[in-house]
């Protein structure tokens, strides 16, 4: 008897949704987020309340063990901050006070309107640590699991390049490193990158300049990275993941051969902002990479610029696009800025399951984040 009351009790309800205004699911800090809870039943159901859910959180956790034999041991690093948490019931009795309803069979609406707190850091979802927003519903059931619904949704935090100081700058860096065979040093490998300005926003082109010097004598091969290094603080202890987000690989320099490489470049992919403005336990930077990799054992040679990824583009490139398309035969008398698209995230989704509850969850529970992407690169 008990297991047919459960399934009819699962079978009442048809559908649990959470539908938002903007389809797109993009909004800014300050900005109002609307749309709509639906409920769709078979036959009544009784419940103590639906509530709607408004939250802004970050969290860092990853396990790591310690000692040996029977005395490991395994240490969680955790830490999490939160944005915002704003809980409001829609029916039942939260609004009227009572213990249970009943709510008739058929689709039901519940509209819903809340306001974005300013400073908001950027969605970012990175393993072992994300800052995420979400809109969840609740049906609270007596004596019963709950039934929820989840709807994450991207925030955006603005990074205007214009205020970063060092945007507009180029920068260089060069390193070198002896190769040791056996008992013999050979001489060294030399790698020079270069570019002339640090501040992109992604859709734009990152032109760079490298030239490498090879001494030893081993052939050694050569490419550039752009890479997203990504430090999350836990209370105790800080960890740093390397991801390399695009790569262009080049020729191979023999024995004592040395090469310039120039006018490469990469399209900037859609990413979080730089520094993740706005959350104090996750630091996201992103570093332009020459790699030297020698053949045999040896490690490479890496020679790193860091550049900085924003949401709002240099004024000096702006100016430049503009020339560029004014130049063109067929431009329009007057080249407007143009306005960002958005592209979901070069990373690609999370499943959000594990940690917005179970398996009495609908919704939405793969999740991309989404951001400004300018496509200038056309």
């Amino acid at each position: 008897d008990l297991h047919i009351e459960i399934v009819n009790a699962m079978g009442k309800l048809r559908s649990f949704q959470i539908y938002l205004d903007n389809p797109q699911g993009i909004f800014w800090s300050g900005q109002h987020v609307t749309g709509r809870a639906t409920v769709d039943l078979e036959a009544e159901m009784k419940m103590r309340e639906i509530r709607l859910e408004f939250l802004g959180k970050a969290r860092v956790h990853w396990s790591e063990s310690h000692g040996s034999g029977k005395n490991r041991r395994t240490v969680h690093y955790t830490a999490n901050e939160l944005y915002f948490n704003n809980v409001v019931s829609v029916f039942g009795k939260g609004l009227s006070g009572g213990d249970e309803y009943a709510l008739p069979p058929g689709q039901h609406t519940f509209p819903f309107s809340f306001v974005l707190p300013p400073s908001l850091p950027s969605s970012f979802e990175g393993g072992i640590g994300y800052v995420r927003y979400l809109v969840k519903g609740t049906i609270d059931r007596p004596w019963r699991f709950d039934d929820e619904t989840v709807r994450p949704f991207t925030v955006l935090s603005a990074l205007d390049l214009n205020q970063q100081p060092m945007a507009g700058n180029g920068a260089e860096a060069t390193d070198s490193k002896n190769l040791c065979c056996l008992c013999c040093k050979s001489g060294p490998i030399t790698g020079t990158i270069k570019i002339n300005r640090i501040g992109y926003v992604p859709g734009e082109s990152l032109y760079f300049e490298a030239s490498a010097q090879n001494l030893s004598s081993r052939n050694c091969g050569m490419s550039a990275n752009l890479e997203m290094v990504t430090t999350f603080h836990a209370t105790m202890k800080s960890r740093t993941t390397t991801q390399v987000i695009n790569t262009i690989p080049h020729r191979d320099i023999g024995p004592g051969d040395s090469d310039v490489w120039g006018g490469e470049r990469f399209i900037v992919p859609p990413v979080a902002p730089s520094f993740l403005s706005g959350c104090n336990i996750i630091d996201v930077r992103y570093i332009l990479k020459l790699v030297i990799d020698p053949s045999g054992p040896a490690f490479d040679l890496n020679v790193p610029v860091e550049v900085i990824i924003g949401t709002i583009p240099l004024q000096s490139a702006v100016q430049q696009y503009q020339q560029t398309l004014s130049s063109a035969p067929s431009a329009p008398p007057q080249v407007a800025m143009p306005a960002p698209s958005y592209n979901e995230s070069i990373l690609g989704p999370t499943n959000i399951r594990d940690e917005e509850q179970g398996e009495h969850t609908q919704g939405q529970l793969d999740f991309t984040p989404t951001y400004t992407y300018y496509n200038w690169s056309r």
